[in-house]
């Protein structure tokens, strides 16, 4: 599929994107700091979901890094012991946060929300995990985030305005459903992913969410199969790093300036294809790599063949749980999905 030439826009877009995220990584591995992948991820995120910056972007962004805090404290610190109850607990969070998703006006403060909220439990649900260490660099992460993005548009500022996204119109059984596909589905994956004790698997299980940001089976599908490519196309650009390093971890300035040239070539896919494609898939795989695995002891060969076949088998599973559950949900005229009805 041909895909529209690089704007003047969508070059300030990539240069933000590659440098912002480049800047979270570096400072990350300069300080020497615990969860490098909230680092290296969250730049990304805020970077490659919008395309421009205001207050109200910022507030979302802030308001689910903190919430998300409070939530894994409360899940954990008081239930931590009955898992029972936790999946309930767990099921209620995603369900309100896609709630307000399939809404509209709201929908990056639930999609960053879920995003957040699924890491930190994936962290948080084992026993070595200290919570209060987990919440603080979840919080320093977006803190410098939203620095590192008001930085990076001061920078590299858009040459000319963009037009305003134009809001979808839903009727109320698609809000139900697309709140109840979202919430089910993720909290599916957050069981999956603790019955089988899969702790590395930190790529495949922010992969089974990010699929779910098309709200509906006709786009989830496609993104399953997008975000596969994704992985795919991070985990080859993630292995050509690997043999240019070779075992020089050390030298920070190298690992930068070929981290941004990759991540620069990855965001130039990401905007001309205008969505979250196979770019943005890129973009998160080499963030999580990098930001969680680049040490000296870390054989990233291994750590990279483990992401793509963990994301595929993970993607497969969750479009078929998508599929099962929209064929459900759509017998009752209270949830059908007006999709259904085309």
């Amino acid at each position: 599929m041909s895909l529209p030439a690089l704007t003047d826009n969508g070059l300030r877009q990539c240069l933000r994107i590659a440098t912002g995220g480049t800047l979270g990584l570096f400072i990350c591995k300069l300080m020497d700091w615990d969860n490098g992948s909230f680092f290296a991820v969250y730049p990304m995120l805020l970077l490659g979901l919008t395309p421009v910056i205001n207050a109200h972007v910022i507030r979302q962004f802030l308001a689910q890094a903190l919430l998300a805090c409070l939530e894994v404290l409360v899940i954990y610190g008081l239930f931590g012991d009955r898992p029972l109850l936790i999946v309930p607990l767990v099921f209620v969070s995603f369900f309100w946060r896609f709630r307000l998703m399939a809404q509209g006006p709201l929908f990056m403060f639930g999609a960053l929300g879920c995003v957040f909220l699924s890491m930190q439990l994936h962290f948080a649900s084992y026993p070595e995990t200290h919570l209060y260490d987990l919440v603080t660099s979840n919080l320093v992460a977006a803190t410098q985030t939203v620095l590192i993005a008001w930085l990076m548009f001061y920078l590299f500022p858009d040459v000319e305005p963009r037009p305003a996204p134009k809001p979808v119109a839903k009727d109320l059984p698609s809000q139900r459903h697309e709140a109840l596909l979202g919430a089910s589905i993720a909290t599916l994956s957050f069981m999956l992913f603790q019955t089988f004790d899969l702790r590395d698997s930190l790529s495949a299980q922010i992969a089974s969410i990010l699929v779910l940001f098309p709200m509906h089976w006709n786009g989830i599908r496609f993104a399953g199969r997008i975000r596969a490519l994704g992985t795919l196309l991070g985990c080859v650009v993630g292995m050509s790093l690997q043999l240019v390093l070779f075992d020089h971890y050390d030298v920070l300035p190298l690992v930068t300036l070929l981290y941004w040239i990759a991540t620069f070539c990855c965001a130039r896919l990401h905007t001309r294809e205008g969505a979250q494609g196979v770019g943005f898939g890129a973009l998160t795989t080499i963030a999580i790599v990098f930001g969680q695995y680049l040490t000296p002891s870390q054989d990233m060969m291994f750590s990279l063949a483990y992401r793509l076949s963990s994301v595929c088998v993970a993607v497969f599973i969750t479009l078929l749980a998508v599929f099962a559950l929209h064929r459900f949900f759509n017998r009752f005229a209270a949830i059908r999905h007006m999709s259904h009805e085309r």
